[in-house]
């Protein structure tokens, strides 16, 4: 951990090492958050007059200990409808570790059960955005882990109230500047309200000059005064989604389905087949693998905060058994002059070791228990989990009704929404309107009228069921090198995966078979000579082809394409991990909330 973000105790209040100053009061922080915040916003107030489907949307310049999440949390549970939800966006480039945040969030049992919670998703954070759902999406934590005068370029959604919360502007004078001011009024909504501790008279002309309508009100405790504002005008009104229309019931279309559940939507989730998760989201086990590269470029940059959104959605919805998942940690070894490249320049860079580390060849072979020819990435909270599985938890709602054996064939515009047309499994037409429609079919997307142009190709894939060995049932982690190898379980292991383009057979084919086997020299040289390939009846393999969807760039097409007609398509192989956040994404855009991604990936993402 890099020193920078670590803390110091003086008399028994957590203490910043890199800016000499405290985290809040020594009278009382949780008065002070209290008083300074939720009272110079009047939160009480606003959140108890929110109208139904309504989201109140906190920002916040300074996470620091999650203090004023917390309090902002209790009171918007304690006094806000049932049926409304809270959105807190904030910023911090010095995040404390999970020992550092354990510590100074004890201080205040009386917020524990919150506490505990944001802790559990803490071990989930990643470098950049990082999108968290709290009781059932009712609570929606958007953390930058990054400068705020970079990341507020880069927000996409108005903010109601501010929590102007760094350290004392003479010790952290970055963060309190005029252009992170006019920021702050460019992504505000008429009306916004901000709250400071601080009183400092450039503080205040910086903001007024920016905006805001600035007052001096009563401090906390030893400080005297603090500065409250607000811009001129109000937030316009704007007609809740209610309903909604899901074609395709594969991981991608039940996280859309799941995300606008949380909001109360009322989704129908489509899929033409018996079943959900009956195509490439059917595998008898998915591999959760990120591979990223030193470069941040808008793919990167989801892909990263997709993996830390997925691990935590994940926590919630399909907790981890050993049966449908397991976080049993990936190795990405460095088999290749091009892999070895690309692991030495991501291994100079800064991570956090929760998320990857580089290990040599033992460290590798020990981790894996069995012996490795090659060293590389260690990512600790890698795993596995059963797909179908996935989808079903994802479509465990009481807002979302599953219609399995309904192939939609049409699209058209109606009114203020879309009608859907199909036939069931009698043959039968069916058709039905919402406000909001959202494809997810894949490359079978072209048979809609309105996204045939859209560039998606097949791309075929067959994964290998491998009998275990006596030396592979020491495998304890998923390694990745030209293939992959998991670990057994039911006395098999999964190793994949061809890739072919513009292949949309699902027939299973020993020469794929053979394809996989051939990859096992990269993976473990011990490994393939122990598993006596020369007697190996191919032939006898079982396996699974399925077909998914790729674009050209390798980003996926995830947005709104028209006015209430959305898209989630071309995961590819990254769909367990990609397909969540985007389902995320679609849900805030489609009920005109806080976007959980930067505006340059949004951008990149849009299709």
């Amino acid at each position: 951990m890099n020193v920078a973000s670590m803390l110091n105790w003086q008399d028994g209040q957590p203490f910043s090492h890199r800016f000499s100053d405290v985290y809040f009061s020594r009278d009382s922080g949780l008065e002070e958050k209290r008083h300074v915040f939720l009272q110079g916003n009047r939160l009480a107030e606003r959140f108890a007059s929110l109208s139904s489907g309504d989201s109140f949307v906190i920002g916040e310049a300074g996470f620091g200990t999650g203090l004023n999440f917390l309090c902002a949390w209790q009171l918007f549970e304690k006094v806000a409808p049932s049926n409304t939800s809270l959105d807190f966006f904030s910023v911090e480039k010095f995040p404390l570790d999970e020992r550092e945040l354990t510590d100074v969030l004890a201080l205040w049992p009386a917020l524990r059960q919150y506490a505990d919670k944001l802790l559990t998703h803490w071990r989930r954070r990643v470098p950049g955005w990082n999108r968290w759902c709290f009781d059932n999406g009712k609570i929606r934590l958007t953390l930058v882990i990054g400068d705020v005068k970079d990341a507020l370029t880069e927000v996409c959604g108005g903010i109601d109230a501010w929590f102007l919360d760094g350290f004392a502007p003479a010790r952290n004078p970055e963060m309190w500047t005029q252009p992170v001011f006019e920021n702050i009024v460019r992504v505000s909504k008429p009306g916004a309200s901000f709250a400071t501790y601080t009183c400092a008279g450039w503080v205040r002309r910086g903001l007024e000059q920016a905006g805001f309508q600035v007052i001096k009100s009563p401090g906390f405790g030893r400080k005297r005064d603090m500065l409250q504002g607000h811009l001129p005008g109000s937030p316009p009104m704007r007609p809740p989604v209610t309903k909604a229309i899901v074609i395709g019931g594969g991981v991608a279309g039940c996280a859309v389905a799941s995300a606008l559940a949380m909001r109360g939507v009322s989704v129908t989730l489509n899929e033409g087949a018996p079943v959900l998760a009956a195509a490439a989201s059917g595998n008898p086990r998915g591999v959760l693998h990120v591979r990223l590269s030193a470069g941040m470029n808008p793919l990167q940059s989801f892909v990263l905060a997709a993996y830390g959104y997925a691990l935590a959605l994940l926590d919630e919805k399909l907790p981890i058994d050993g049966i449908v998942r397991a976080e049993c940690g990936e190795l990405q070894l460095a088999f290749s002059e091009h892999e070895a490249k690309r692991i030495d320049r991501l291994s100079a860079l800064d991570w956090p070791p929760h998320l990857l580390r580089r290990v040599d060849v033992a460290e590798a072979s020990q981790l894996a228990g069995i012996e490795l020819a090659h060293g590389g990435l260690w990512f600790p909270a890698g795993g596995w989990l059963v797909p179908p599985q996935m989808c079903a938890a994802l479509a465990r709602d009481s807002c979302i009704v599953q219609r399995t054996g309904y192939r939609a064939e049409s699209l058209t515009a109606v009114g203020t929404g879309w009608r859907v047309e199909g036939k069931d499994e009698r043959q039968q037409t069916w058709s039905e309107e919402a406000q909001v429609v959202v494809v997810c079919t894949g490359y079978q997307v072209k048979s809609f009228a309105p996204l045939s142009h859209l560039p998606l190709t097949p791309v075929r894939g067959q994964i290998t069921l491998l009998p275990v060995s006596s030396h592979s049932e020491n495998l304890q982690t998923i390694v990745s090198a030209s293939g992959y190898l998991t670990p057994s379980a039911g006395e098999l292991h999964v190793l994949g995966a061809t890739h072919d383009f513009n292949d949309d057979a699902v027939d299973l084919r020993v020469s794929d078979h053979a394809g996989n086997l051939s990859k096992l020299e990269d993976i473990s040289p011990a490994l393939a000579k122990t598993m006596n390939m020369d007697s190996l009846d191919v032939e006898k393999l079982n396996g699974r082809a399925s077909v998914r969807s790729s674009v050209p760039g390798a980003i996926p097409l995830v947005g709104e394409l028209l006015p209430g007609l959305y898209t989630s398509l071309g995961h590819g192989t990254r769909g367990l991990v990609t397909a969540g956040l985007s389902g995320e994404l679609i849900a805030a855009m489609a009920c005109e909330q806080l976007l959980p991604l930067p505006l340059s990936v949004v951008n990149a993402l849009t299709p």
